[in-house]
């Protein structure tokens, strides 16, 4: 078997809002008729809403090249926004818009399609997520690398929750996202797959009976991406730092990288089943880094600071040096100390009593950036 090119692509969706009153403000199809030129330099793709802006970044390397992608396309997309007098926000949620009053991007026949078929929960769709994508070339070690990875997406979640309120209130959960996506087919943990065969057999039986039109509308926590050659993982919120988005692709690379040495090998991770995955992933929707998620290896619950420092501090540290991402991996302490978005959102609140002042906060952590790297 040939050795993975573990190349990264991160995706991110952006609001667009209204820096003065918060609100978001509908743009795209005016961007796309006056800066076509300009947003061609980016991998842009209008979403359903068109208050919302998906980008991807090009293929990377390393991490520390993938930072300095993700910067630019920040930039790039923010001086954009600024042009009509908008902003960019990075969270899970917006803290207190009503999704219906939102426009839908004409002709987008993906999620127009949604609106169909899935009626009342797609009209209320209005939720914002980071892609990470790690190429694997070999398709038979990425379905096995896809079912061992589910066991750590909750923990992975846990690092970049961002939407902990819906509608203007607190919604009691650190990853609201997580709870809505749960509305719509075809999503949250994919079940076990003995082989591509058996993935492609479900996906062409899903398209033969009109469910869907192809393997894009698979929306998993991970998943094979239809287009590319890669492992696409889906579960985590939009990360509202530029360095938390980074820090969550150098650690799903490192995954990658350990389970490809461990099956060099001739070795594996234990692969958990669905339901057990599912019970982990919910205590990480509620809490985050504040609750407990279960090791069940020892069968028992422990603080999920602890899992999580397992994860980054022992399970993946024999791969980070030879990738070059030691110092992207470890920003994940900083996370567990000083709290992801919804924490840091959560705070503001409590201090202010203001979720305009959440709004304000949260759009300058996303058009804050290291300088040196910019």
């Amino acid at each position: 078997m040939r050795h993975p090119s573990l190349t990264i692509g991160i995706e991110e969706e952006y609001q667009i809002v209204d820096p003065t009153t918060g609100e978001l403000r509908s743009y795209i199809t005016q961007s796309l008729e006056e800066d076509h030129r300009v947003l061609r330099e980016f991998d842009f793709e209008p979403r359903m809403r068109q208050s919302i802006v998906e980008i991807g970044t090009k293929v990377c390397r390393t991490p520390k090249e993938a930072q300095e992608e993700l910067i630019k396309i920040r930039k790039g997309v923010a001086d954009l926004a600024a042009h009509n007098g908008l902003s960019i926000l990075a969270a899970g949620t917006h803290p207190y818009y009503f999704p219906p009053d939102q426009d839908f991007q004409p002709g987008y026949t993906s999620f127009m399609g949604m609106k169909q078929d899935d009626k009342d929960i797609a009209q209320k769709h209005l939720s914002f997520s980071t892609h990470v994508h790690i190429t694997i070339e070999d398709r038979e070690f990425l379905i096995d690398a896809m079912n061992v990875s589910r066991y750590l997406l909750p923990h992975v979640l846990a690092l970049t929750t961002s939407s902990p309120f819906w509608l203007g209130r607190d919604s009691g959960f650190k990853s609201y996202r997580n709870v809505f996506l749960r509305n719509f087919p075809r999503t949250g943990i994919p079940r076990v797959f003995s082989s591509w065969a058996d993935y492609t057999q479900l996906v062409d039986t899903l398209i033969r009976t009109q469910c869907i039109p192809d393997g894009h509308d698979i929306w998993w926590d991970v998943r094979p991406n239809f287009a590319y050659p890669t492992i696409e993982f889906r579960v985590c919120d939009v990360c509202t730092r530029v360095e938390e988005a980074v820090c969550v692709a150098a650690i799903f690379q490192a995954i990658i990288a350990k389970l490809w040495k461990l099956r060099h090998d001739n070795m594996t991770f234990r692969v958990y089943p669905h339901d057990i995955i599912e019970e982990n992933k919910w205590r990480a929707v509620r809490h985050g880094l504040d609750g407990f998620l279960i090791d069940f290896g020892k069968q028992q619950e422990l603080p999920a600071r602890e899992l999580i420092g397992e994860l980054v501090g022992w399970f993946i540290d024999d791969v980070v040096d030879e990738l070059g991402s030691r110092e992207q991996v470890a920003y994940a302490f900083r996370i567990m100390e000083e709290g992801t978005s919804a924490d840091r959102q959560l705070r503001t609140l409590n201090a202010t009593g203001d979720m305009q002042a959440v709004v304000q906060q949260l759009i300058r952590e996303t058009n804050d950036w290291p300088k040196d790297v910019a």
